[in-house]
């Protein structure tokens, strides 16, 4: 290992060479290991654009897309007999593991009385107390994906309030709702660079700040044009930034102030502990947004308002003349077969003793990768909200979307990716985020972190 004092930390571009190199030698290993995947890929396909079912799967380090055979747990297998411990977990939609046995029970249930009908099920009062119970919102909604929840919960803030604009952070993402799709640059909001066949000026509908800048929050509101502030609690798509202390504080009384609405999108940090959060952290949204494993991992995702809202959707609906569609709502959303998992989930998986194993296990990993860093000298730190870690190219906590993008390397991304995934462990390939399952077990956890002290010595020696 190439020495440095605790004074001056190994630098970065020494690690980018070396990561350069191991990233080289990882594709050459995971090509050998993957031929049946590999052939897929090279004969033509059947169908599909780009040869996969969401064009974006392209995206991943490996030089083609891994074929899973099957997933269970917190263990996938691909086609070609590999096995590897899942701690990208479909980047929260299997946060509680693959197919937990409740839900697995309610799929069956379902397929024997009828998946959908335009019309509630008989789980309709359960899984309307559980939310109520679980995430604290007065009034709920079901909806197919978080996407659909944000974008409806967006539609109802401007209605309830009569502005047009919304407010969110610089680095956000809130699935694929054209006004949150923006970007800060030069001190303007302008529409992100690869965003296709955009027809609407985003900057007429949206306003982009930094993350924790109460002066630009300020600013912001004061105007009364503010429909809602979207936010993610602990923002988590281009790096994860912490809040500062008492920054949410000061984001819910100026929304308050200004007659703003503070709607929470926690798809995310759900893997806070129970609740999501807002209920761990005492946030008083107007609006919260979950997706992706409120449901056990099934195409679910809920949007609940509090009574006063609720309320005065009640009198915008009222107040409208018109007939036709509303804007809200899809033929599929709150189907007998979402509520179904949504309750099993609720009541069954998504539990307190869950979450209690998840961050004991989050623990080990975020000591075992944090003694890592120090012992190989690397001016990194590890960012975690609850059962979610990252690894983070910075010495201290990145406080918006620019410090982010400036510590972001996507070579050292995709080296470390890669190694982790040729010694048996599938991180995401978005910033590397590690989910910890409450199917995730000691072991795991201990390999996982033996693999990063592997992978980390490696650099430093071949830097």
């Amino acid at each position: 290992m190439l020495s440095s004092s605790p004074e001056t930390p190994l630098h970065n571009d020494a690690i980018v060479s070396a990561a350069e190199r191991i990233l080289a030698d990882e594709t050459a290993i995971f090509a050998g290991a993957h031929a049946r995947s590999k052939e897929v890929f090279a004969t033509p396909s059947s169908g599909f654009f780009d040869h996969v079912p969401q064009y974006w799967m392209r995206d991943w380090p490996m030089p083609f897309p891994v074929v899973i055979d099957k997933a269970s747990g917190s263990e996938v297998w691909d086609i070609d007999g590999n096995r590897v411990i899942d701690f990208c977990l479909g980047d929260s939609g299997a946060m509680f593991g693959h197919g937990p046995q409740p839900i697995l029970k309610a799929l069956a249930g379902a397929a024997c009385h009828g998946l959908t009908t335009m019309l509630p099920s008989n789980d309709l009062d359960a899984v309307g107390d559980l939310l109520r119970s679980t995430f604290g919102m007065s009034k709920w909604q079901v909806t197919t994906t978080a996407s659909d929840a944000n974008r409806f919960a967006l539609r109802v803030a401007r209605a309830v309030t009569g502005r047009k604009k919304i407010l969110v952070f610089d680095g956000c993402y809130h699935g694929a709702v054209d006004e949150t799709l923006v970007d800060l640059v030069d001190g303007k909001t302008v529409p992100r660079g690869g965003l296709i066949g955009q027809a609407v000026d985003l900057s007429e509908t949206t306003v982009c700040i930094p993350f924790n800048n109460v002066p630009a929050l300020e600013a912001a509101l004061k105007g009364g044009d503010i429909a809602c502030v979207v936010a993610e609690p602990v923002m988590t798509n281009c790096g994860m930034i912490l809040p500062q202390a008492g920054f949410h504080k000061t984001l819910r009384d100026l929304t308050r102030a200004t007659g703003t609405l503070l709607h929470i999108d926690e798809t995310h940090t759900v893997s806070t502990g129970y609740g999501g959060y807002s209920k761990v952290y005492g946030l008083e949204p107007d609006i919260f947004v979950v997706g992706k494993p409120v449901g056990g991992g099934i195409p679910v995702a809920v949007w609940g308002m509090t009574k006063d809202v609720a309320n005065r959707l009640d009198a915008a609906r009222a107040a409208i003349t018109g007939t036709g569609h509303s804007g809200i709502g899809t033929t599929l959303s709150g189907s007998a077969l979402q509520l179904a998992c949504l309750r099993a989930c609720l009541e069954e998986v998504m539990t307190t003793e869950a979450y209690a194993r998840m961050n004991r296990h989050a623990d080990m990993i975020e000591e075992g990768f944090a003694a890592a860093i120090k012992q190989c000298n690397l001016p990194w730190h590890v960012g975690r909200v609850g059962a979610r870690l990252e690894v983070v190219f910075s010495p201290n906590p990145l406080q918006n979307a620019a410090e982010a993008k400036a510590a972001a390397n996507a070579t050292i991304q995709k080296a470390l990716h890669s190694a982790f995934l040729n010694l048996g462990y599938l991180v995401t390939p978005f910033h590397n985020m590690v989910l910890v399952a409450p199917t995730t077990s000691e072991a795991d956890v201990a390999g996982l972190v033996s693999s990063f002290e592997k992978i980390l010595h490696r650099l430093t020696e071949a830097a």
